[in-house]
């Protein structure tokens, strides 16, 4: 009967379609933004930042310096008009775990999201995170991608 109900199993998992796999992180990297950084010459004259191709979300949206998730997504299928980010981080000076949360929209195609723990969420650049997580999840609660820093998982055992 195991022999029958394995490849049966395993047969319907291949079948269902799975969201999951249109979406995937590429590359994330945790990097210092000062207030510079952002600086243009469209926003002198404009007034307007100019982000360019890039998607920026921040903690603390009237700070522009912080620690910056530099995350490459990859979407495979359609766009998703409302998903949400999740920075999950530990700091030297703390072993609690501090989450950040980003409502975002993920267009079709690939898109590099800059996500930014500003002001005082993250207000050294002389401070790197200790561990940390980056997760994009559904509407619905489903974790579409995540990916963490070595340090993040428990070693098991």
């Amino acid at each position: 009967m195991r022999r029958l109900i394995t490849p049966m199993l395993l047969l319907a998992l291949a079948a269902a379609p799975c969201r999951a796999d249109a979406i995937t992180f590429r590359r994330v990297w945790p990097q210092w933004h000062s207030d510079g950084s952002f600086a243009s010459l469209h926003e002198y004259r404009t007034g307007r930042e100019l982000t360019g191709k890039w998607i920026v979300l921040r903690s603390q949206p009237a700070n522009r310096a912080g620690l910056y998730f530099l995350t490459r997504v990859e979407n495979a299928g359609p766009a998703l008009a409302s998903a949400t980010f999740t920075v999950r981080v530990i700091r030297p000076d703390s072993t609690e775990t501090r989450v950040y949360s980003f409502p975002a929209g993920v267009p079709a195609g690939s898109h590099l999201f800059e996500i930014g723990l500003t002001g005082s969420d993250w207000a050294s650049s002389r401070v790197m995170p200790v561990a940390w997580e980056v997760e994009l999840d559904s509407p619905d609660g489903t974790v579409l991608a995540e990916t963490s820093s070595f340090l993040w998982e428990k070693p098991t055992g």
